[in-house]
């Protein structure tokens, strides 16, 4: 341990420290390995570090019907055990060569990532290999990780925020895997055995459904034969359960779950237009206007800065595999709740309507432009950005083509995309105190 306080400093000042410019970021090389494994690399020698991040298509969208939180289960189960090496054994591997692995269940994918320092690259890649290819979930293990999903769930019981999201997604997609829990519920949790995140690894964990990306201290010649011994083992093709395409219900109601807390908690969304649709730059300008830009957006001004109802309130677009989604939120005072909705209701209709003006768009396009650098600050950053980009098939040259497709908006293309967006109407859930409330009370 005296040898390992030293290289987590290292680790950290490394990622730090590794902060491409853009330019930079967008000399991506593609690689493909002797086994045919693709990876997008930026290869940079000036810290010695290298991040990998990886996701393969098929995350919680791939549990059980009856058994949601297999996915989020296998991913917290990911680093405890692998090979010959149990929870204990491998967590000191990782911790000796101050290697950083971590996995988590989305909605669509499984993501994965791997940050280590150049001189201890063999340890690092070895350790992932293990861990995807020959995962324990030894019993003793399985337990523990249980327990503590477990223990978040009973929290969420009396969370404000969770029971809205909650009521939000199972409200809007009631009979489809995206209305199902990501983490599982205290029902299913207990019934997840080893065998279902073995199934789950096995049919998800596969080269023909994976993108990788990798950031640092190695080149290309390098990088070839690691993408072998790292991702080589694996099948060839997944088995993933077909996943049926997801129509958002409930448009338009506004739902109330009574809970005493301090504030109420605000969740609001509606149908979206898809990453690949031409449509959704202009949309992610209409976004930015609404509620995306912080202390610039409508929805902040109006609940904000000139009725004070909230601290924050935003809005955003989130498309997935078989949907699109407008959603956003806030939270405000009880008797203040049925206002504030109203307002955000009534500023999207507004929007809708009338379309953002010209200055509002000249400004957005300002800002989203100059502050997509910040996207390239870290190493990590960057591969997640770069597996992102090949899970939405944007091409390796989006960060090249990305400003000038913002740039090439006009004010008629957001205004005719804005009433697309905002027209369709909301589900909005509150979780708060009893008020003469007009929701209609649903419970937890």
């Amino acid at each position: 341990m005296m040898s390992f306080a030293p290289r987590v400093f290292l680790l950290a000042a490394a990622s730090l420290a590794l902060a491409l410019p853009a330019q930079a970021a967008a000399k991506i090389e593609r690689v493909v390995s002797p086994g045919g494994i693709e990876a997008w690399l930026v290869s940079d020698s000036s810290v010695p570090l290298i991040a990998i991040n990886f996701a393969f298509r098929g995350g919680t969208n791939q549990d059980p019907a009856e058994k949601p939180g297999a996915a989020y289960m296998a991913a917290a189960m990911m680093d405890e055990g692998a090979g010959d090496l149990d929870a204990k054994a491998f967590q000191g591997r990782l911790e000796r060569n101050a290697v950083e692995m971590s996995f988590s269940a989305q909605r669509d994918q499984m993501r994965g990532s791997l940050k280590v320092l150049r001189d201890r690259k063999d340890e690092g890649f070895d350790l992932l290999r293990l861990a995807l290819t020959s995962p324990r979930f030894d019993q003793d293990a399985m337990e523990r990780v249980r327990a503590q999903m477990l223990s978040a769930l009973r929290r969420e019981t009396t969370n404000p925020s969770d029971i809205g999201s909650r009521l939000w997604w199972r409200t809007a997609f009631p009979e489809h895997p995206y209305g199902r829990p990501t983490n599982g519920t205290l029902e299913s949790v207990p019934l997840l055995t080893r065998d279902d995140l073995r199934d789950y690894t096995r049919r998800v964990f596969a080269r023909d459904r994976l993108k990788i990306a990798v950031v640092g201290d190695i080149d290309a010649k390098t990088l070839g034969p690691v993408l072998d011994r790292i991702f080589g083992a694996l099948p060839t093709k997944a088995e993933l359960q077909p996943v049926p395409s997801a129509k958002m219900d409930a448009v338009g109601k506004r739902l109330f779950v009574p809970l005493d807390v301090p504030q109420a908690v605000v969740n609001f969304g509606g149908i979206g237009i898809p990453r690949k649709d031409p449509d959704f730059i202009p949309a992610y300008i209409v976004n930015h206007i609404l509620g995306g830009g912080s202390f610039s957006s409508r929805l902040y001004r109006e609940v904000r800065e000139k009725r004070g109802l909230a601290y924050s309130v935003y809005s955003y677009l989130l498309p997935l595999d078989v949907t699109a989604l407008f959603m956003g939120g806030t939270q405000t005072r009880a008797d203040k709740a049925d206002e504030t909705v109203g307002l955000i209701e009534s500023e999207i209709r507004r929007l809708a309507e009338s379309g953002p003006s010209d200055e509002e768009l000249e400004k957005s396009k300002s800002y989203l432009k100059g502050s997509y650098a910040l996207n390239f600050d870290t190493s990590t950053k960057i591969a997640s950005l770069l597996v992102q980009i090949q899970l939405d098939d944007l091409g390796i040259d989006y960060i090249d083509r990305r400003n000038g497709l913002i740039e090439a908006v006009t004010l008629a293309d957001v205004k005719r995309v804005a009433k697309r967006l905002l027209d369709g109407g909301i589900l909005v859930t509150v979780v708060g105190r009893p008020q003469q409330d007009k929701a209609a009370k649903q419970g937890g």
